[in-house]
C-alpha cells in the first residue's frame, strides 16, 4: 500500500470539496456538516497510516517513486501530525461553532495536514518544498482566521512575510545542492557527492547554512523564533496548537532527512553549529517564558525551549543512534503534551474570554476536567516522572552524553528544572490561589473528550513508554538502512 499516494486524494479531496458546503448548505447545517466531514476524514487518513506497519512491515523500505518513500520515517511523523490534526479538529467542533466560514476553516486544515503528511514521506528537494508550501500557506490564512482582530492580523502579516523568506532561503539552499550534486533525489544526492571537489566546499557550506536558516524558522530555533509569540497569540487558539505541535514537528523529519542521510556525505561537520543552537534554543526560551503575562505567549516560549531539546538528538544523530531515537520519541510526546495544553488554553480563554495568567486563578474549582488535563501536560512538559515527557528527555539528554556532549546534557536538564518553576506557578494559580468568581463553567464535550484521550495517552505512554519507544527504534534503523 502506497500511504502518501493514498492520502493526496483522500485529504486533498475533501480539502477542496469543503468550500462548496459555503453554497449547498446553510445556517448551522453548513458548520456541522463540513466539521464532522473533516474529523471523518483524518480518521480515515489516520487508519491508513496506522494500518500498513501493523499489516506490512516488511514492504516499509520500497520507494514509491522518486519523490516519496514509503518508509517507517515517513509513518511515525504523519501518525503524529494526524493525531494533531485530528485533535485540534475535534476541539474545533465547539470552539468553531456558529463563527463564519467553517467549512473553509476545516479546508484549510484538511490542507495543512496533507502538506505535513507529504512532508514526512518525502525524499526529493522539490518535493520537499512543494509540499512545505502547501502546509505553510493554509496556516498564514489560518493565524488571520479572526480578520476583525487587529492583533490576529498583525500575527498573520508577521508570519507570512518571515514565511516567505524562510520558503526563498531553503529554495536557495536547494539550488546551491542540485548545483553541487546534479539532483534534488536524496539517495542520488548521496550517490553524486562523492565527486564534488573540494573547491566547492565554501558552496556546500553555505547550502548548510541557507537550509538551518530556512527549517530553523518552522521548527523555531533561536535566533529565527521571532514570529512565534505573535504568532500563536494572534492566531485562534487551537490553530496554535496545530502550530506548535503539527507543523514543528514536520520541519523535523525534513531536517533529519537532509543533514542525517544528504549532508553528511558532504563532509560537512555541523554537530557544534546544532550543540549552541540546541543550548541558546532553550534557554532563551525557558528564560523568556518566565516572563510572560499570557497563556498563550508562555506556550510560545515554552515551544521554542522544547525545539531546543529535540536538536540535542540531531545534533548527536552521527555519534549514537540514540540521538535519532530520542528526537522521534519526544517529537511524538511533545505534540501529545503540547496540544493538550494549548486546546485547554483554548477552552478556558473561549470561556472566560481572558488569556492571561491571572485569568487562572482559582480554575481548578470552576474547570475541573479543563484544568487537570492541562496539569498534567504542563509537568509532562516539565519532566516529571512518570509521565512521558520525562522519558523522552531521558532519551535525549542520555544520548547527548554519548555522543562525547555530556555539558549539552547537563545544560538540557538544568534547563528542564528551571521550566519546572513557570510550569508549576500555572498549576498553583489554578489550584491554589482564588479566583474572583467560584461559578461552575460548563466544558463542552467535544473540549473534554479530546483533552481526556490526550491525557490517557500522556499518563500511558509515559507508565508504559516501550511501543512508542520501540516505534522510534524501528523508525530510525530503517532511515539508517535506507541511507
Amino acid at each position: 500500500m502506497d500511504t502518501p499516494l493514498i492520502l493526496i486524494p483522500l485529504l486533498g479531496g475533501v480539502a477542496v470539496f469543503m468550500p462548496l458546503l459555503e453554497v449547498i448548505f446553510k445556517g448551522e447545517m453548513r458548520g456541522k456538516f463540513s466539521s464532522h466531514l473533516a474529523v471523518a476524514a483524518l480518521l480515515v487518513a489516520l487508519a491508513v497510516v496506522i494500518y500498513q506497519p501493523l499489516t506490512s512491515p516488511l514492504e516499509l523500505t520500497a520507494s514509491s517513486s522518486g519523490l516519496f518513500r514509503n518508509d517507517l520515517m515517513g509513518l511515525f511523523f504523519s501518525l503524529v501530525v494526524l493525531l494533531v490534526a485530528l485533535l485540534v479538529a475535534t476541539s474545533s467542533l465547539d470552539y468553531m461553532k456558529g463563527r463564519p466560514n467553517e467549512p473553509i476553516y476545516y479546508s484549510l486544515l484538511l490542507f495543512t495536514a496533507l502538506g505535513m503528511s507529504l512532508l514526512a514521506f518525502s525524499v526529493d528537494l522539490i518535493m520537499i518544498l512543494v509540499a512545505w508550501e502547501l502546509m505553510s500557506i493554509p496556516t498564514y490564512v489560518l493565524t488571520g482566521f479572526w480578520k476583525h482582530d487587529a492583533k490576529s492580523n498583525e500575527a498573520a502579516l508577521k508570519y507570512f512575510i518571515l514565511g516567505a523568506l524562510s520558503s526563498g532561503t531553503i529554495l536557495y539552499g536547494i539550488s546551491l545542492i542540485y548545483g553541487l550534486t546534479g539532483s534534488t533525489n536524496i539517495f542520488q544526492i548521496l550517490r553524486a557527492s562523492t565527486g564534488i571537489p573540494d573547491s566547492f566546499q565554501s558552496l556546500a557550506i553555505l547550502a548548510m547554512l541557507l537550509l538551518v536558516a530556512g527549517l530553523g524558522f518552522k521548527m523555531s530555533l533561536v535566533p529565527f523564533h521571532m514570529w512565534i509569540p505573535d504568532a500563536y497569540e494572534g492566531a485562534p487558539t487551537t490553530i496554535s496548537a496545530l502550530l506548535s505541535a503539527g507543523t514543528k514537528k514536520a520541519a523535523f523529519v525534513v531536517a533529519i532527512r537532509i543533514f542525517v542521510i544528504a549532508l553528511p556525505v558532504l563532509h560537512l561537520d555541523w554537530q557544534l553549529t546544532f550543540a549552541i543552537l540546541a543550548l541558546i534554543t532553550m534557554t532563551l526560551g525557558n528564560i523568556a517564558a518566565l516572563t510572560q503575562k499570557t497563556i498563550t505567549r508562555l506556550l510560545a516560549y515554552s515551544s521554542i525551549a522544547q525545539a531546543g531539546y529535540i536538536l540535542i538528538g540531531l545534533t548527536v544523530a552521527l555519534q549514537t543512534e540514540l540521538g535519532l531515537i530520542g528526537v522521534l520519541f519526544h517529537v511524538f510526546t511533545h505534540a501529545v503534551m503540547q496540544t493538550t495544553a494549548f486546546l485547554a488554553a483554548a477552552l478556558i480563554a473561549k470561556k472566560t474570554g481572558h488569556t492571561d495568567l491571572d485569568s487562572y486563578n482559582g480554575i481548578g474549582a470552576r474547570m475541573p476536567v479543563t484544568a487537570f488535563t492541562m496539569t498534567v501536560a504542563l509537568l509532562a512538559l516539565a519532566g516529571v516522572p512518570p509521565l512521558n515527557g520525562f522519558w523522552s528527555k531521558l532519551v535525549l539528554f542520555t544520548s547527548a552524553i554519548g555522543g562525547d556532549l555530556t555539558w549539552l546534557a547537563v545544560a538540557g536538564v538544568l534547563n528542564s528544572a528551571f521550566s519546572l518553576g513557570y510550569y508549576a506557578w500555572i498549576v498553583k494559580r489554578m489550584y491554589l490561589d482564588e479566583g474572583t468568581s467560584t461559578t461552575h463553567i460548563y466544558e463542552p464535550k467535544p473540549f473534554t473528550i479530546v483533552l481526556m484521550a490526550a491525557t490517557i495517552v500522556i499518563v500511558a505512554t509515559g507508565i508504559y513508554p516501550a511501543p512508542i519507544y520501540e516505534f522510534a527504534r524501528l523508525a530510525v534503523s530503517s532511515l539508517i538502512g535506507a541511507a
